[in-house]
């Protein structure tokens, strides 16, 4: 079924009445898209905050009239539109979409990411099947690809391995295929710990040896290696509580940090690990190391 789009040149300040008045004529959806590739990250707690210059994306039932819509938005706001455009769009499967754009990769020497339902490129390598539902962590992102790389460079044979933010699962099933003995998984997310556990499933992977707890049920453990990709502001909060979850001469493994944030991370961890140098891909930033 195709749908009528209508998208609108706004700034934050009138999103509120741009939305609610969409919502009033009928939009089944809004939606709203940065106009100029402009980040934001780490947002303060409980605030939406938008782009400098935003487009507001209201999608129609076919049929609907755009005129009529644009008309009626006019008279609720009681001022002309900003800058606007409609048009038509054809309705597609988007998981499907989204599926087939999704393919295996390589991370190091040994392990492969492979979507559950694609064939294994290396049928003898490391395979790590994938559906990561709703969940962050697919390997498509640099800061999951620096992960899984320093992960496939390790010697993880009956470590104990701590994946704090775990989200799909990625880290700690990864660590498991490449000899860990067992992974403890952790996510504010329920929804995450789930895609979790149904990703281990897939992988064949023991609910045992791969036990997944919110953080406020999370055991005091001592890992042989922890990694958290995450965001470096609460990786920077999180400091002495994550560096006491790694034993003497267990190893770390950060990411989800910018680059122009590495430092400051970084120097929240050098007191108790001896640190590697920072890892740079596409602008973000692994940091490992030892403890001391």
């Amino acid at each position: 079924m195709p749908w009528l789009q209508v998208r609108l040149a706004i700034s934050p300040e009138q999103a509120e009445t741009y939305e609610d008045a969409f919502l009033e004529v009928g939009a089944v959806s809004v939606t709203f898209m940065d106009a100029e590739d402009q980040p934001i990250f780490e947002p303060e707690l409980n605030t939406t905050p938008l782009w400098s210059h935003t487009h507001l994306l209201a999608l129609f039932e076919d049929g609907t009239e755009a005129a009529s819509v644009l008309a009626h938005m006019e008279l609720l706001t009681g001022s002309p539109l900003p800058e606007h455009h409609s048009e038509i769009i054809e309705d597609q499967d988007w998981e499907r979409s989204w599926m087939d754009n999704f393919h295996p990769m390589r991370f190091g020497q040994r392990l492969w990411i492979v979507p559950s339902w694609h064939a294994a490129p290396e049928p003898d390598a490391v395979n790590l099947l994938l559906d990561p539902g709703l969940a962050f962590g697919t390997g498509t992102h640099p800061t999951t690809a620096l992960c899984l790389e320093w992960l496939d460079g390790q010697d993880l044979q009956d470590c104990n391995v701590l994946d704090f933010g775990c989200g799909s699962g990625i880290l700690a099933i990864a660590a498991l295929l490449l000899g860990a003995k067992e992974a403890v998984g952790t996510d504010i997310d329920v929804q995450a710990l789930e895609a979790s556990r149904d990703n281990a499933g897939r992988n064949n992977i023991a609910e045992d040896k791969f036990p997944l707890y919110l953080p406020e049920q999370l055991p005091q453990v001592q890992a042989d290696v922890l990694v958290a990709n995450i965001l470096a502001g609460p990786l920077v909060s999180l400091a002495p509580q994550l560096s006491s979850l790694v034993k003497p001469g267990g190893r770390l493994a950060l990411s989800g940090i910018l680059a122009e944030q590495g430092e400051d991370v970084a120097a929240a961890y050098a007191q108790d690990f001896e640190l590697d140098p920072i890892a740079n891909r596409d602008g973000w930033v692994r940091i490992s190391g030892r403890r001391r």
